[in-house]
């Protein structure tokens, strides 16, 4: 009878450290996650006819019942469409001139975009507030939109590029030569092409947008707020935390329907040309 070889037994071992590494790893992640759903389904605060810690819906009734929480899942919705719409209006020109055109010093205007990017919101908070409230843009999802664009334009331009530097130029050269004006050439040809690139930069814009909490509660002081603003708003004396992870889950649904949508592009976004 033979006996299992020592290469065998060290695979064996070797997968069994990685598989409870992988398991510790995902327990870790997941279960705050857990315990906010079973919070958000759990009444926090004792209420006619339902006492405390009993399982209980209202707490996602009172979510979508209460008027300002619904007036601040609006102004996200708002603001972080704006902000994908003006970050790819503007990203996919600009990626496009880096991925096709060389000039002197285009590598160091690339990566000095993504300076904006890692700089910290607070630094820009002052000089932001002062500019936007001249142009009456404090207490808008507007102003909020626009702002964002400072650190999400550089971020899509950045998984933009790789993505058109990744199409052979022949592709352009051979449309163009066909007759097509380059606006038609970009819209009916170039898009369709790099259409997962647009997914996943329009995901890490739709991210930052709709879970960044500084610059959002600089900008509305007083109305517009968004649902990070709302979440932190419901923190108080006596606060209700059956409400608070209810309004929480439902802030993530629709990230994690982005996600789904694009997670099997998203490694190609990083793609950086040298």
């Amino acid at each position: 009878m033979s006996r299992p070889s020592t290469h065998s037994r060290g695979s064996w071992s070797g997968s069994l450290v990685r598989g409870l590494a992988v398991l510790a790893l995902t327990a870790f992640v997941l279960l705050p996650l857990a315990q906010a759903i079973l919070t958000s389904f759990t009444s926090t605060i004792a209420r006619d006819g339902i006492p405390e810690g009993s399982f209980t819906l209202l707490n996602y009734w009172n979510v979508f019942a209460t008027p300002a929480l619904r007036a601040a899942m609006v102004n996200s919705v708002v603001y972080v469409l704006l902000n994908v719409a003006l970050c790819l209006g503007v990203g996919l020109p600009a990626a496009y001139a880096f991925a096709r055109t060389t000039f002197v010093g285009d590598r160091h205007l690339f990566f000095l975009l993504l300076t904006f990017r890692i700089t910290p919101p607070v630094v820009l908070s002052l000089p932001i507030f002062i500019v936007f409230s001249q142009y009456q843009l404090v207490n808008s999802p507007v102003g909020i939109a626009v702002v964002h664009c400072l650190v999400n334009v550089p971020v899509a331009i950045w998984i933009l590029e790789g993505f058109i530097a990744a199409v052979p130029r022949e592709f352009d050269e051979t449309a163009l030569l066909d007759g097509y004006s380059l606006p038609h050439f970009f819209v009916r040809h170039l898009i369709p092409v790099i259409a997962p690139g647009i997914g996943v930069a329009a995901f890490f814009c739709f991210v930052f947008s709709w879970v960044e909490v500084v610059l959002a509660r600089i900008l509305t002081v007083t109305a517009g707020k968004p649902i990070t603003m709302a979440i932190n708003a419901l923190f108080g004396f006596r606060t209700d935390f059956g409400l608070v992870t209810a309004m929480t889950i439902v802030s993530l649904l629709p990230g994690l329907l982005m996600l789904a949508l694009v997670r099997n592009h998203i490694a190609r976004g990083f793609l950086i040309r040298t």
